[in-house]
Order: structure tokens, then sequence, then C-alpha cells
């Protein structure tokens, strides 16, 4: 029988794999934020290991509780960190697996962009890819039942990514999430000076300003802002730290932001 379920890779590095564990990981990092604002259509959250990147991805997961029962669906893009690729790649896959349970896959929705040059099946971008992993333990949290939408984004212009984006957006039933982390390897001064205008050109809704050095999810990102220009859309940040913050030491740093679209 061929497989259908995605297992995950990162389990028992980037965030525990003892389900109970996991759970209270999350709830506490979801506990610690004070949440005020509207519920976003789209986010951008980081990846790293939950240790460091937790806090601030759970800053925008926080507030999506109030629409615990009207998303239905989440379309996820994150970059490609194992396989080079060009365009976006879709999974066969019937399930995405996490510790917490099994996340069903909206077939529809990619047999629907398949048709899409841009877009084709490439199981091997999947297999070990840890950007859209570990945003999956916090959409289980928050949102309980949801169908899911996962692609890996490797070299794809800001307009190919929204093409892709345009044909999921849906309604207030479907959330649009980007998983990305910031810039790499700085000292911490660098680093929060960097993601400082990378957070002025996601606000200001400028792809343009957006280069690969400041974001590992730059294609993913550009792709909606190109969206959220379109849309008269407003994006805000909710919070931006790094790793020097949180559980690392300061003399080369990641950085995380989280940010909201409405």
């Amino acid at each position: 029988m061929h497989n259908t379920v995605r297992t995950p890779a990162v389990a028992g590095m980037f965030y525990p794999d003892n389900a109970a564990e996991l759970s209270n990981m999350v709830d506490q990092f979801l506990q610690d934020v004070k949440v005020a604002g509207p519920v976003p259509k789209a986010i951008i959250a980081p990846h790293a290991g939950y240790i460091y990147s937790g806090p601030i991805a759970a800053s925008v997961y926080a507030r999506l509780t109030p629409v615990h029962d009207q998303i239905q669906r989440v379309v996820l893009l994150g970059p490609s960190h194992q396989v080079p690729l060009k365009g976006l790649a879709a999974s066969t896959m019937l399930q995405f697996a996490t510790p917490l349970g099994k996340i069903p896959v909206d077939k529809p929705a990619i047999d629907n962009i398949l048709s899409l040059p841009q877009v084709s099946v490439l199981e091997q971008a999947h297999v070990n890819e840890h950007s859209l992993e570990v945003q999956l333990p916090f959409l289980q949290k928050v949102l309980g039942n949801f169908s899911l939408i996962p692609l890996v984004v490797g070299e794809a212009t800001p307009k190919q990514v929204a093409e892709v984006l345009e044909k999921l957006w849906g309604g207030p039933e479907t959330l649009i999430v980007i998983s990305s982390d910031l810039s790499h390897y700085h000292d911490y001064q660098t680093a929060q000076k960097m993601d400082k205008l990378t957070s002025q050109a996601i606000e200001n809704l400028r792809p343009e300003d957006i280069h690969y050095k400041q974001a590992c999810g730059r294609n993913p990102i550009n792709g909606l802002l190109l969206i959220a220009q379109k849309r008269g859309m407003i994006a805000q940040t909710v919070d931006l730290r790094n790793s020097g913050d949180t559980a690392g030491t300061r003399d080369q740093v990641v950085g995380y932001g989280a940010y909201v679209f409405n």
C-alpha cells in the first residue's frame, strides 16, 4: 500500500516528540501572549526550534483563538531548506502528522492549483522539510479541525506565488500562513537593524525591499505582499525578536518576526 501520511521529520529536535509535553509547551507559549487586535486573514510566523522561536510564533497564533470554529482550511507556504526546486511543490500525501495527531490534506484544492505551471508534485521537497512542519502543532492547538494545503516554495517570483495564493484565497474559512525566519547568523545588533528594515518592508508591502539574506522565506512572503497591495490590506508587526532574546547567545543570532495581515 502506498504511504499516504507525511510523518514528522523534526519531532524530538525542533519540538518535543511526546504529545503531552508538546501540547503543554504550545499551551504555555499561547498563554503568555496578551492578545489584542482583529483576527488576521494571513500571518507570517517563524519556524525554528520552539525554545528559540516558539514565543514569537505564539504571538500571532494566539490571535486565531476567537475563530477556532470558523477557519476550516489553512494554506501553508514555507521555503525549501533541503531540496532545490523551481516553483512550488505540492504533496500527494493525504494527511500530515504530528505527535498531536493527523491533519487531512485538501486534495481538491491541490488538484485545482496543479493546473498552474509553477506548481508540481515533488514529494522529496516535503519529506525532511521543517518550515511547514513546525507550524502544524500551533495550528492544531488553536484551530482544532481543519484541512491543510501544504506547499514548499523554491525559486519562484512574487507573481508566481501570488497567483497560487489568489486561487486558494477563499473567504473567512481560509487562513494563509507563511513560514519564515529573518536574518541568519549575524551579531545581535546587526540582526536587530536588518530585521527592523525587513519588518518595515513587510508593513509597507514592499516585496522589492526584501532580499534573500533578510528572510529565508522571502519568496512566499513577497508573493503575499503582492496580493496584500492589490487587496489594500494592512500588515502589522506583532513581535520581532531573535534567538539572542529567547534561548541563544548573542554573537550569532537568527531573527524571528511575527506579522498579521487584515
